[in-house]
């Protein structure tokens, strides 16, 4: 972790590809963009319309020469050459004037955990493409624990859930490194997902995709727990009719209909504390999990995993950036690495 960091001191900005948002940290400056990973596209010309929250606000609005595209699936990009038209955009010309002026440009980019060399490829491919002469890459894991304040360089477990908007990550740190981790495929999307579906068979009504994840929110004011209203009343498209309808649907049941998808974030975290080495699993008794990313902030999400592990569950201060930040204070030279000086003879 000593090397990795010497180098990581001498880039110049980094770039946090999610499924969701993508966030870029310029050295000196801070986290400058944070803006969906959407883009616009007109078909019949191929420029492109708008990026970030604009083209999020189009989805589902658009006529049929209008493509709303994300470049970026599960953190791995898919689409190289619209990923960059993208970054270029969310970057804007003041800021890539001023990193132009740096003639040795480097760069640095979040990776989720155990990424296949291709998807590796795909996200060096895409910051070279905005000029940057070498790319370090750093796992998703380690950057967010260091952004939540995690002791990762210490020889102690530190347990770290990173809920993203695709998939779900598990893992226990500890010395700098992933000592075990679990990849569950089971996101933001997928319990957006799984309201839809429930209202669409429950209640025969389709609702707009961007009402989810308010409905989520709207739900109770203390979260999805039993303690909120026991019905709310929504607004979408009849099945049948095609005609706008309101229903009042019971919360409990969109309550067990979200902690469906989510039981198999239980299994993965049984799956790595059987992995574990003793010792680091009881050290994790006393700390507990910290959740990050932008799922992790779902209602009553932490309470269910603190009822099924009987472990303490912490969410992040501010979860959704905290992989931005922890990669941004590896630029910034603010993460001292533990020195491991060998026994002289």
């Amino acid at each position: 972790m000593t090397v990795r960091l010497e180098q990581l001191r001498r880039c110049h900005f980094a770039v946090d590809l999610g499924a969701a948002r993508t966030r870029v940290y310029v050295k000196g400056a801070g986290l400058v963009v944070d803006q969906p990973s959407v883009a616009a596209v007109n078909t019949r010309s191929g420029s492109l319309i708008g990026v970030g929250d604009f083209a999020e606000r189009m989805t589902g609005r658009t006529p049929g020469y209008i493509r709303v595209v994300r470049p970026i699936s599960g953190g791995t990009v898919v689409d190289i050459e619209m990923a960059q038209r993208m970054l270029r955009q969310l970057l804007g010309d003041k800021t890539r004037r001023a990193l132009r002026r740096n003639l040795r440009l480097r760069a640095a980019a979040c990776t989720p955990h155990g990424a296949d060399p291709l998807a590796q490829r795909a996200t060096i491919e895409t910051l070279v493409g905005l000029g940057a002469r070498r790319v370090e890459l750093v796992d998703t894991l380690i950057a967010a624990a260091v952004g939540c304040g995690l002791p990762v360089e210490r020889p102690e477990a530190t347990m770290i859930i990173m809920c993203g908007a695709a998939a779900t990550q598990v893992a226990v740190l500890s010395l700098g490194s992933v000592v075990t981790a679990e990849r569950v495929p089971v996101g933001g999307e997928a319990v957006d997902q799984a309201i839809v579906q429930y209202l669409r068979h429950a209640h025969e009504l389709i609702l707009p995709s961007q009402s989810v994840r308010p409905l989520q929110l709207a739900l109770s004011g203390n979260g999805l727990t039993s303690q909120g209203p026991s019905s709310t009343e929504i607004h979408g498209r009849d099945v049948v009719t095609g005609l706008a309808r309101s229903v009042r649907v019971d919360t409990a049941a969109v309550r067990n209909a979200i902690q469906t998808p989510l039981t198999a974030v239980l299994d993965g975290i049984g799956k790595v504390l059987r992995d574990c080495p003793p010792d680091l699993v009881a050290d994790l008794a006393d700390r507990g999990i910290t959740m990050v990313g932008g799922s992790a902030l779902l209602p009553g999400f932490d309470r269910m995993l603190r009822q099924a592990t009987g472990m303490p569950v912490y969410i992040a201060e501010r979860p959704d950036v905290c992989a931005a930040e922890g990669i941004g204070a590896m630029l910034e030279g603010r993460i001292e690495p533990l020195v491991l000086n060998p026994l002289a003879a």
